[in-house]
């Protein structure tokens, strides 16, 4: 059982049956989508084929929201340091005398002395002269300005909705196709969170929140309580913020994150130089360490696996680093004795990693219809895989991005009335062989629920006892 889930986003090299499962068995957990690049009907196809092959993996939908970027260019110019490039909100523009963007107000908010940053900061230009609805901007770095590429203009307040009639196109297409997260760009409050919760107005698909800008940092707590998911997304909060503090405000994020128990994504160039080679770089290998050392629940691959020429090597190589860097994790865990909370579920959830270091505990089986157990459990990474069980479909495929989780749907609703659904669901996992004789499992879930009573019970099971006490076969 791996903890540390692997979020491979699914483009054009790796949109196949063959390359599909390939990924699956290097260690992929989630499939991602970009809905800044192709169309919908790419996407509706790339979806039936991941539900066709890989039908328990969870796929996470990022939807464009307030991301600017350049159109689809027939032309993507090349430029020298000083010459002038006009950036445009007019559309029809092809590239070849001006470059439009996907914001159309960007001309309003930015003046001469502005910088404006594109593809991740790789490409800088400083604002001349805006002349209508043209921005003339001073190239400051050679190189070229692609198709569909970001744009960044840090620290400047941009007066872009916080929903746009996109993000109410693609959360409706997320709801059709039945996508289990949808990725929330540049997320700076919890009314953005809500909002979109609003539109969504149903338990599906769940919101993973990108924090990417200093608007995201101000209000991380605040985000992080009201969001179901975290994605420190590097790329765009390096050049909105600081290149040179990135790392801790990415411990922040997961700090806040985990406080709550939610579920981080660490985002951005993992393994990048494996686009076009077979091997990292020592850096790659110690960045995804110390995302996994600083307690994320998935780090994820970017064009590495969507356009890469070793898509299925960058996986494995990204599973091998993160499982050593978790049995480090494990060994000083167990170790530390932590302070006890005050609510029933903290007591509860930071006992059970303490129970499972005391006694001969295999598995932990929480049962739980929205995932909260397995999250708060997940949160002090107990070295035992977490079987999550819920009896409700999307909710359970959701749960597999819980650090060293699996999640587990069971046809059988959960009474409210009784706990008799704990061993319904202790005989449905010996049936499918999650759990086996030689177990020995701790269970914790709801009895008996009252109103705001969560995680207020423990039993622990000797799985060879319950087969011959009830004389399963």
């Amino acid at each position: 059982m791996k903890k540390t889930g692997i979020v491979c986003t699914i483009g054009p090299g790796s949109l196949s049956e063959d390359m599909l499962a390939r990924l699956r068995a290097a260690g992929m957990t989630m499939a991602r989508l970009n809905g800044s690049h192709a169309d919908l009907d790419w996407h509706r196809r790339a979806i039936a084929l991941i539900r066709k092959v890989l039908p328990e993996v969870p796929i996470l939908l990022d939807i464009p929201g307030r991301k600017i970027r350049t159109t689809l260019l027939a032309h993507e110019p090349v430029f020298e340091i000083g010459e002038v490039i006009v950036l445009t909100t007019e559309t029809g523009h092809d590239g070849s005398a001006k470059v439009p963007v996907n914001y159309p107000d960007l001309h309003g908010d930015l003046q001469p002395g502005h910088t404006i940053l594109a593809d991740d900061g790789t490409l800088r230009f400083t604002v001349v002269e805006v002349r209508g609805r043209d921005i003339h901007a001073r190239a400051e770095t050679a190189g070229q300005l692609k198709s569909r590429k970001g744009i960044n203009v840090p620290f400047v307040k941009l007066n872009t909705p916080q929903v746009t009639p996109r993000d109410h196109q693609m959360i409706g297409f997320a709801k059709e196709t039945g996508v289990d997260f949808i990725g929330l760009s540049f997320v700076e409050s919890a009314a953005h969170v809500r909002a979109i919760r609003e539109i969504i107005a149903d338990s599906s698909p769940l919101i993973v929140a990108k924090v990417e800008n200093q608007g995201g940092m101000d209000n991380v707590d605040e985000i992080v309580a009201a969001t179901d998911a975290i994605m420190v997304d590097r790329g765009d909060l390096s050049v909105e913020t600081s290149l040179f503090d990135v790392a801790l405000r990415q411990k922040r994020i997961i700090n806040a994150a985990r406080s709550h128990g939610r579920p981080v994504i660490v985002a951005t160039e993992m393994l990048h130089t494996m686009i076009t080679n077979p091997f990292p770089t020592k850096a790659e290998v110690s960045d995804i360490t110390n995302a996994v050392l600083d307690g994320c629940a998935a780090t994820m691959l970017s064009g590495e696996t969507a356009v890469g020429a070793f898509p299925e090597e960058a996986v494995r190589t990204m599973r091998e680093v993160a499982d050593a860097a978790e049995l480090y994790v494990q060994e000083r865990l167990d170790g530390e004795a932590m302070p006890l909370g005050e609510t029933v579920p903290e007591v509860v959830s930071q006992t059970i990693p303490m129970m499972c270091r005391a006694l001969p505990i295999t598995k932990i089986v929480a049962i739980t219809r929205s995932g909260f157990a397995a999250r708060m459990i997940a949160s002090h990474r107990p070295r035992q895989p977490i079987l999550a069980v819920s009896d409700d479909a999307n909710a359970a495929r959701s749960f597999n991005l819980i650090a060293g989780t699996i999640g587990i749907f069971s046809e059988k609703r959960f009474p409210r009335d009784s706990a008799d659904h704990v061993l319904m669901v202790l005989e449905l996992l010996w049936r499918r062989g999650l759990i086996v004789a030689g177990d020995q499992v701790l269970i914790v879930g709801l009895s008996y629920p009252t109103k705001n009573t969560r995680m207020n019970s423990i039993q622990i099971h000797s799985v060879a006892d319950l087969v011959t006490t009830f004389g399963w076969h």
